[in-house]
């Protein structure tokens, strides 16, 4: 690509929209160039802006260190400066909503790390592995919108990526009953144990809003397009308790499945390696070369050992073995900042890049 399109970050002097500004360094389609955020911080340079809260574990990137801030409320005279946006922003569930229209309605494509759009019915929520065709539903989206070039699609809670794509890879044997509990990294909740020193040593067993977004979103991930709305999936039945551990990034999940067809543990293993989307066939630059990889090690998958699977756009999985009450169970790991949030909301991009719905403006 000859000239990398422009891109804003809406909230980005937030941990997802650090960890947005991380992965975008020297990305060879997509160039930061705005950078919006809440009032107090506009007109001031990134670094200034930011201060002492850079959270990531890489250095804050050179090129972005003098962009002066602009407030993500002049919504024409942000939108005026890229061809597309991320957008983290922290505000209501309604502000979100009506914000990241306004920008689409600017002829500016929003791809979205925040939930408040994942349930509009014309707003595709997408896994880029498991149902990128729910891109098609943009078309009905710019009617309703009167967009030419302008629309929002989001990208799914973070707490599903370790196990809808699991189910997703074992789709021909009919999942049906699921049970999943979640142990989930500080870094979801936007903290660091320096934000956060009540969480060392310590577990809450409540994240609010979690349990209903991990049995919902994946079945309507596993929907299709009707009458220009996504519906979601029937099933299977998804039950889940959400945890907060005193971890700083990944989320684990312990899970139990029931299937109508049985399958060996070797067929379960083997549909989970040879797992593949759209992201691998077009080698889309954030894509993981293999989504899912299979541990062997009763010990394992470890988020000290594992997080970083494929630059933490892998999902780790280990200890398939038969249950007793369920038919079988297994241990699935994910990186909730990157896959489960800025990484997956890029590799959304990329797909839409290449479906020719993010152009230059």
């Amino acid at each position: 690509m000859n000239e990398k399109l422009k891109v804003g970050i809406l909230g980005g002097t937030g941990m997802v929209g650090q960890r947005f500004i991380a992965l975008l360094e020297n990305h060879p389609w997509f160039e930061v160039t705005t950078i919006a955020a809440s009032e107090r911080s506009a007109g001031k340079t990134y670094e200034e802006a930011v201060g002492g809260r850079w959270k990531m574990d890489t250095p804050m990137p050179e090129a972005v260190k003098n962009i002066v801030v602009m407030n993500v409320n002049e919504v024409e005279k942000v939108a005026a400066e890229v061809d597309f946006v991320f957008s983290a922003v922290d505000m209501s569930k309604d502000e979100i909503k009506k914000i990241e229209e306004a920008y689409a309605k600017t002829e500016t494509p929003v791809v979205s790390n925040n939930s408040a759009h994942r349930w509009t019915p014309d707003v595709p929520m997408c896994v880029p592995e498991i149902n990128p065709e729910h891109m098609d539903v943009i078309k009905f989206q710019r009617e309703r919108l009167g967009t030419r070039r302008g629309f929002v699609a989001v990208k799914p809670n973070c707490s599903i990526q370790s196990y809808a794509p699991v189910l997703t890879a074992w789709k021909e044997f009919e999942p049906y009953e699921v049970v999943a509990t979640t142990y989930q990294a500080i870094s979801g909740a936007g903290k660091t144990f320096g934000d956060w020193p009540e969480m060392i040593e310590n577990i809450i067993p409540y994240i609010g809003g979690e349990e209903e977004k991990s049995e919902k979103e994946p079945l309507r991930i596993w929907g299709k397009i009707e009458d220009g709305v996504i519906k979601p999936a029937e099933g299977p039945k998804i039950t889940c308790q959400c945890i907060r551990v005193p971890v700083l990034n990944g989320h684990t999940a312990a899970v139990f499945v029931k299937f109508k067809k049985q399958p060996t543990k070797e067929q379960l293993i083997e549909k989970l390696v040879n797992f593949k989307g759209l992201p691998q066939e077009l080698a889309l630059p954030s894509a993981p070369k293999q989504f899912i990889q299979y541990l062997e090690e009763d010990n394992r998958p470890q988020v000290k050992l594992d997080v970083n699977y494929e630059n933490g756009m892998g999902v780790s999985v280990g200890r398939i073995r038969e249950d007793s009450v369920y038919d079988w169970k297994f241990v699935g790991l994910s990186h909730n900042t990157v896959r489960g949030a800025a990484g997956g909301a890029v590799l959304c991009a990329e797909l839409l890049k290449a479906q020719g719905y993010i152009t230059k403006k």
